[in-house]
């Protein structure tokens, strides 16, 4: 018999790709944008674990760094006693005042400190900002999704977890719990997000009203 006979004839018979594992797809850049939400609600039965936060954390060898000093650094926190800290020292959900965000029993339980090794400053604002929304994406593709939170007491945070340098911001991470939808709107109209029948609305302006 021929080599690879019995190949040939099974392409013959059902096609080149027949047998052939499809690659898995990608999501694209703008589905993780999608799905990247500012969520304040997390599933309690999900635990994050360190090799997750640490991959989060990785991508920052990747991303662009002001005059690639590379001043921001990271700190992990998991469930456990530490988060608790955390958690006590963290506000969530400013423009929503009245509904004391997180609900009892959504809070995140796993987060990603970040420091800053000089004093805060514009490159290190422009550097935090590419960070966190690139740990962000890391998340959203991990199957995650997470809060930056700038509305905390950065000395208390520092002092339980033992900080050399001051934090900046820290990023809660978990499963999301809550649904958030975006609607689009026109300059003029009101930007607040806010909550109707459990779900989360976030107005945003359309492109074409961004572009000059």
């Amino acid at each position: 018999m021929a080599d690879n006979y019995l190949e040939k004839r099974y392409e013959e018979v059902f096609g080149k790709a027949a047998g052939q594992k499809k690659a898995p797809q990608r999501p694209t850049l703008d589905t993780l944008l999608l799905h990247n939400r500012s969520y304040r609600g997390f599933d309690k039965d999900y635990v994050v674990h360190r090799r997750q936060l640490d991959a989060m954390i990785a991508v920052n060898v990747k991303v662009a760094s002001s005059v690639n000093l590379q001043r921001l650094r990271f700190r992990p926190v998991v469930k456990g006693p530490e988060a608790d800290k955390v958690n006590a020292y963290i506000r969530m959900g400013r423009g929503l005042p009245h509904l004391k965000l997180p609900f009892p029993g959504t809070e995140p339980e796993a987060f990603i400190v970040v420091c800053s090794i000089v004093p805060e400053n514009p490159g290190i604002d422009i550097d935090l900002g590419i960070s966190l929304q690139s740990m962000l994406l890391k998340a959203v593709e991990m199957g995650l999704g997470g809060l930056i939170i700038r509305n905390f007491d950065r000395e208390p945070v520092r002092e339980a977890l033992a900080l050399p340098y001051e934090p900046v911001a820290v990023l809660a991470i978990g499963k999301p719990s809550e649904k958030i939808e975006i609607v689009p709107v026109h300059p003029g109209d009101d930007l607040s997000y806010y909550r109707r029948d459990g779900v989360h609305y976030v107005p945003k302006l359309t492109a074409e009203d961004l572009t000059l």
